[in-house]
């Protein structure tokens, strides 16, 4: 399989299976709509009919010594490669799990508007999660982590401030088994910045591998959907916070994440305008939503999107030729060598590798499937957990969602989110063509931007 796309005057060639990325001339790229593996296979030399299709724009000589070029690279295993990969869809299937999600806070201080979360309680009620259930979950991931060394818990919400005192305490827990188990924990923190003092500030930055900080760019735009809850905005209150905390941050991990709606599909102008106040690493995600409510992205905004990421791209790339540094999340690829076989195939590992927490003890595949009653996995007070759930998301994975199968881009988004394939389709092997759509652009723009960087 390849994937050929144009882009600011260069044609770009992805040898899919294999990864490999290549810049081709016109013709190489017009004679590539012509030929099949089938025809490289059979045919020593260029069929008649594809010469003389093409014969009006290009000679014959130049045609067939291309087509010597493309089928010498078809039999080194670099053109049309194989999937190797399927050979082990069915063999690494279930796993240690690794890591946590802990819903420390079903509460909030704000009332963001596209919240998937209902504004904090996720249907179910306010509540914080007691330390006793905090313990609980890091006692089921010790027990469930089997030879894993490295474990990974992520303290989010609502927000998790909100009840910070208990993050201590489970960080000091999971930190006084760490020796006895032969593990090491790694904690993260998702926060929307209301609550952070320098207090707050400098235990993060000693504890947390990876602080979130979630901010939608321009002040109209944050507060226009990120509201306090009497209405009023919160930029100016967090961006300071957020500011100071990145100073104190030093050298450790961190990134800002807002949230692009239909109400700001120039949100290229909300990545600089982070950056431009400071932050060096940004993700901005579109909101996956009812495709009925005011704000939510539809078919009808994505060429304007597509025009954003390509805008946005250009922009990035004027920041590195300057010597500066920024890193877009989504534009973050690695065509070298990438992840490992078993990420390519199965991505988050929701429900397998990693499932969530609520304050009730409640245990589901991830954090977007609280509330999600039919895919309750068990209880750490009951002591009941679902392995027949966690081997239904082991087996999901690219080969499982026909969608995937034959998608240039399955070994870089590893069959999408589980999580909205099931909300927007009903089934986590069904993939979400909407977000399909834009994980490809976003994809075409990190290529093209590697082989930039590399010109």
């Amino acid at each position: 399989m390849i994937h050929k796309f144009k882009a600011k005057g260069r044609n770009v060639l992805l040898d899919v299976n294999s990864g490999g990325v290549h810049l081709i001339d016109d013709l190489t790229y017009d004679l590539l709509e012509e030929i099949s593996p089938e025809i490289l296979k059979e045919c020593p030399k260029c069929p008649g009919d594809v010469l003389e299709k093409l014969s009006s724009r290009y000679q014959k000589e130049e045609m067939e010594e291309v087509y010597e070029e493309l089928l010498s690279l078809y039999h080194d295993h670099i053109l049309f490669s194989e999937d190797v990969y399927g050979d082990y869809s069915n063999t690494a299937v279930e796993s240690p799990i690794k890591a946590l999600c802990l819903h420390i806070a079903h509460d909030c201080n704000l009332r963001c508007k596209y919240c998937f979360a209902s504004t904090g309680d996720f249907g179910t009620g306010r509540k914080l999660m007691p330390f006793e259930t905090g313990k609980a979950a890091i006692d089921f991931l010790l027990a469930h982590s089997t030879n894993r060394e490295n474990l990974e818990v992520d303290f989010f919400g609502g927000e998790p401030l909100m009840n910070f005192e208990v993050v201590k305490q489970i960080v000091a827990y999971a930190r006084s088994k760490e020796a006895e188990y032969g593990k090491n924990f790694r904690f993260t923190l998702t926060t929307n910045g209301m609550l952070l003092d320098d207090d707050i500030t400098d235990y993060l930055n000693k504890e947390m591998y990876n602080v979130v900080l979630s901010i939608d760019g321009r002040k109209e735009v944050n507060d226009r959907m990120r509201p306090r809850v009497d209405g009023s905005g919160c930029y100016d209150r967090i961006l300071p916070k957020y500011k100071k905390f990145v100073e104190r941050r030093g050298d450790k991990e961190y990134y800002v994440r807002g949230t692009y709606t239909k109400y700001n599909l120039d949100f290229s102008e909300d990545v600089m305008h982070l950056y431009e106040q400071g932050f060096e690493e940004i993700s901005m995600e579109p909101v996956i939503e009812d495709q009925k409510k005011g704000y939510a992205i539809t078919e009808k905004e994505l060429e304007r999107i597509y025009e954003e990421y390509d805008r946005l791209a250009d922009r990035i790339g004027e920041v590195k030729k300057s010597g500066r540094h920024i890193d877009f999340f989504h534009f973050m690829i690695d065509l070298d060598q990438g992840p490992c076989v078993v990420k390519r195939l199965r991505g988050c590992g929701s429900g397998n590798e990693y499932v969530a927490v609520t304050p009730d003890g409640d245990i589901y595949p991830c954090h977007q499937f609280v509330g999600h009653e039919e895919y309750k996995m068990g209880n750490l007070e009951e002591g009941t957990f679902d392995e027949t759930i966690k081997k239904e998301f082991a087996g999901s994975h690219i080969y499982s969602k026909p969608k995937c199968r034959d998608c240039w881009a399955k070994f870089y988004c590893s069959g999408g989110c589980n999580a909205n394939n099931y909300i927007y389709n009903g089934d986590i092997h069904d993939a979400y063509e909407l977000s399909c759509k834009i994980q490809r652009k976003r994809l075409e723009c990190a290529i093209l931007m590697k082989i930039e960087e590399s010109e």
